[in-house]
């Protein structure tokens, strides 16, 4: 599974990317983190970024790209990524996707967190006051002011993202304003419906229906020693019922063969010794009564 979460700043991605990763064991790409791993590991590109970061400059897109390149090759990637804070123009977008092209890669979907930038505000300042009535210190960066600024610069740089993916068909909006439980189960839903992941159950079904057909084979292997046992006996007796067949066939055939010798000795003895027929006989009966007349 491959994803990009989109939205301003305080909607809830980095939030939402963890539980993704939790549930799909899915890698989450931070730019800023691949930038220092690859700064500390001294890669070439990680050196050519060391000078220009030194020098308080924005790393090239090319960079970048070359740095999320090498981390796509690592082994931990093979279940996919979420991709959050990067593209955040359409000139990276457009990189990543040939980058995305050349490793024969592609996206699921980019999931645009909307929220009301209002509400947002609003919800600085409440938590603002509620840290200072506290007496607990409070972000610098963390103010209505500086929300403001990233609010108006988010809309200049990343607001053409949703145009650029929603033409490519890969934008799945989400309401960012909904409790932090509703938007991951929305997300969840939305992946499972165009096929990114399995719909909830399918994979303890799955499971289930594997453990079965191990039993299976459990069972008849268990009883396959038996049926090989059975099979050679069978065999071995084949070769005796054989031979035993032949004696029987052998003795018949001699039977019948001294049957028939007996017969052509006694037709050999009957011409020899001029044993009489019955019309002989007859005929001998018939002289004897006429002489017995005369």
């Amino acid at each position: 599974m491959r994803l990009i979460l989109l939205g301003p700043p305080g909607a809830g991605k980095g939030t939402q990317a963890q539980r993704l990763v939790h549930r799909h064991g899915i890698v989450q790409l931070s730019t800023g983190e691949m930038l220092r791993a690859a700064v500390a590991a001294q890669t070439p590109i990680g050196l050519q970024a060391k000078d220009i970061m030194a020098a308080g400059q924005l790393v090239p897109d090319e960079l970048v790209i070359g740095i999320i390149s090498d981390r796509l090759d690592q082994p931990d990637m093979k279940n996919g990524f979420i991709l959050d804070g990067f593209p955040r123009t359409v000139p990276q977008a457009e990189a990543l996707d040939e980058l995305l092209r050349h490793k024969h890669l592609k996206l699921d979907a980019v999931i645009e967190l909307r929220v009301n930038e209002s509400a947002l505000l609003s919800r600085v300042e409440t938590r603002v006051g509620e840290m200072r009535a506290r007496g607990e210190e409070v972000r610098v960066d963390d103010t209505p002011e500086v929300l403001s600024k990233r609010l108006a610069s988010y809309r200049s740089l990343t607001e053409p993202l949703i145009h650029y993916y929603s033409e490519r068909r890969k934008l799945l909006t989400v309401d960012g304003m909904m409790t932090i439980e509703e938007v991951t189960r929305e997300i969840n839903r939305i992946l499972a419906a165009i096929g990114a992941v399995e719909p909830r159950g399918a994979k303890a079904a799955k499971k289930a229906d594997a453990s079965k057909r191990a039993a299976k084979a459990r069972k008849a292997a268990a009883r396959s020693p038996g049926r090989v046992a059975k099979k050679a006996a069978k065999a071995a007796k084949a070769p005796k019922k054989a031979a035993k067949a032949a004696r029987k066939a052998g003795k018949s055939a001699s039977k019948a063969a001294k049957k028939s010798a007996r017969r052509v000795a006694g037709a050999a003895k009957a011409r020899r010794f001029g044993k009489p027929k019955k019309a002989t006989k007859r005929v001998a009966k018939k002289v004897t009564k006429r002489r017995a007349k005369a």
